[in-house]
């Protein structure tokens, strides 16, 4: 198996598991433990590995940008959820550096330990405000990373909603980079987006009717599922618009 997916939510860890049957994201295992009880050993073996990830939009962005199943690299979408605007309940509100969700610090080590030649990110915007995207380009230079980064909406790609997301990237090999350099978007076909992973999704949620008809050019994963399966939604990344980064870190 090629890659190591990591994810905690039952439902999101249904559909990972059903992705990967029809062949739409990298065959690989599925790791269902918190970040926090993964050791470096584990990863041993794999050449992708997927924090946080969620319904392995990651993978089929990779795929998307031209980046082999068995070329070694790392993706993490770190939990929002300590930097957000949209965490306003007093339960869940913003906390920052804080919060028991800012997982960063349990990433790095694993980072140091393994070693991946690159590894791509995102975050939300708000996190910069937090000054999360100093922490966490501090920790990886700090063990030789070249890191940067680019803020884009994926409605910059065609999707109908904003989804502002820090794209990041960290390269071992001292590739240098440029940040927050233009990045051509890159239009997908709604027959395209179905071809990717329509016939999957449709068979891995509870809830779906498999209707892709009014899907726009670029409309991107996370549409998909918040038209058919709200609970993926929050779980999603949209791949068109991590795929275009991906190209420019790499190309």
């Amino acid at each position: 198996m090629t890659a190591y997916y990591n994810e905690i939510d039952p439902y999101a860890v249904e559909w990972l598991r059903n992705l990967i049957k029809k062949g739409l994201i990298a065959d690989g295992e599925v790791d269902t433990r918190s970040i926090v009880d993964v050791r470096p050993d584990d990863l041993a073996g794999f050449d992708q590995c997927h924090f946080f990830a969620g319904i392995g939009g990651w993978s089929l962005a990779f795929r998307m940008a031209g980046f082999p199943d068995d070329q070694p690299g790392w993706s993490a979408s770190l939990p929002c959820q300590p930097f957000s605007v949209a965490s306003v309940h007093p339960d869940t509100a913003a906390k920052g550096q804080a919060d028991d969700r800012h997982l960063l610090p349990v990433f790095i080590p694993l980072v140091a330990e393994r070693r991946p030649p690159i590894i791509f990110g995102e975050q939300v915007a708000n996190a910069i405000k937090w000054g999360w995207l100093d922490e966490a380009f501090g920790a990886l230079e700090d063990i030789g990373y070249a890191c940067g980064a680019a803020i884009m909406p994926a409605l910059a790609f065609g999707a109908r909603h904003e989804r502002k997301r820090i794209s990041w990237v960290a390269d071992a090999r001292g590739k240098g980079w440029p940040g927050h350099q233009p990045i051509e978007c890159l239009p997908v076909s709604a027959e395209e987006t179905f071809s990717l992973y329509g016939d999957a999704l449709a068979g891995a949620g509870r809830a779906l009717d498999g209707d892709y008809s009014g899907l726009l050019p670029c409309d991107g994963l996370s549409v998909v599922l918040e038209r058919h399966a709200t609970k993926g939604y929050g779980n999603a990344i949209v791949p068109e618009q991590q795929a275009q980064f991906i190209r420019a870190a790499i190309g």
